[in-house]
């Protein structure tokens, strides 16, 4: 039997449909005012040029607006910080995104952290993060925040699963496992220094990929019946996980492309136009 494609491509797509009917909405009731999402990019890395660009078509696409600020690769970190104040400063700006990876000389942690709560629609400050997992109100880390919303969409049942976390990073792996604990799975975080890592995955009811590493997490470790997230993406178009060996084994599976990435840049303009509504509405 097959397992159900969890098509997070379809569900961004129908969920832009609903997001461009609320922002004409929300212009109407503010008198023409547009949301705006800031991106600012710093440096020519082309994979981030690129991630930038998907974003401002994905804001135009719902009917927003996106303003581009590029910064030189020499910028440093008090240059960045003063500009994230500037857009922290104006009420026009209704969300803000710091283009991940910056150059080494800056401070991304520092940077990160100086994004307004309400305007970290990216979800990557520590106090959203902290927020988040105290169960509090905050914006969710994109990625993650988009697996649990197509979880939640395909109905996935969490609450009383044992999660495995493959990943620890600060804008996926931890987010992602906190997401799932408030949902009531049980969670365990690995990574790719964990001992006994097949068999702590085997014993997984839902699986998230998240280590950065091709095909790193072998289709004979999941079990019959499993929920797969691979949040994954590398040259040739494949993810973390081995996911030619459980298509036909799991209950259900994110395929790469198609998965976990279009549901990133959907929450990222669900969450600018979610601020939109609590500033302008």
């Amino acid at each position: 039997m097959s397992a159900m494609v969890l098509d997070g491509k379809a569900l961004a797509a129908a969920t832009e449909a609903e997001l461009l009917q609320r922002v004409e909405q929300l212009k109407e009731q503010s008198g023409g005012k547009t949301p705006i999402l800031a991106t600012i990019l710093v440096g020519d890395d082309p994979a981030s040029a690129t991630y930038v660009k998907m974003k401002g078509n994905a804001c135009r696409r719902v009917g927003m607006d996106s303003l581009a600020v590029e910064l030189p690769s020499t910028t440093t970190t008090e240059q960045l910080l003063n500009k994230i104040e500037e857009l922290n400063a104006d009420p026009d700006v209704h969300g803000i995104l710091l283009q991940h990876p910056v150059p080494e000389q800056v401070d991304e942690r520092a940077c990160f952290d100086a994004i307004a709560l309400h305007k970290d629609v990216d979800g990557v400050t520590c106090l959203g993060f902290g927020r988040m997992a105290m169960g509090e109100e905050a914006y969710g880390c994109a990625t993650p925040q988009g697996i649990m919303r197509t979880l939640e969409h395909y109905q996935i049942e969490i609450e009383g699963k044992h999660a495995v976390v493959v990943g620890r990073s600060p804008i996926l792996g931890k987010p992602m496992a906190m997401m799932l604990l408030q949902k009531n799975a049980t969670v365990t975080i690995c990574h790719s220094r964990t001992q006994n890592l097949a068999e702590l995955v085997k014993q997984a009811d839902i699986i998230v990929g998240a280590v950065g590493k091709p095909e790193f997490i072998k289709g004979d470790w999941i079990k019959d019946g499993a929920v797969v997230v691979d949040a994954g993406y590398h040259p040739g178009g494949v993810g973390d996980i081995e996911l030619s060996a459980i298509t036909e084994r799991a209950a259900a599976y994110t395929p790469v492309p198609g998965g976990v990435g279009p549901m990133t840049i959907n929450t990222l303009i669900y969450q600018s136009v979610a601020s939109a509504e609590r500033s302008l509405g």
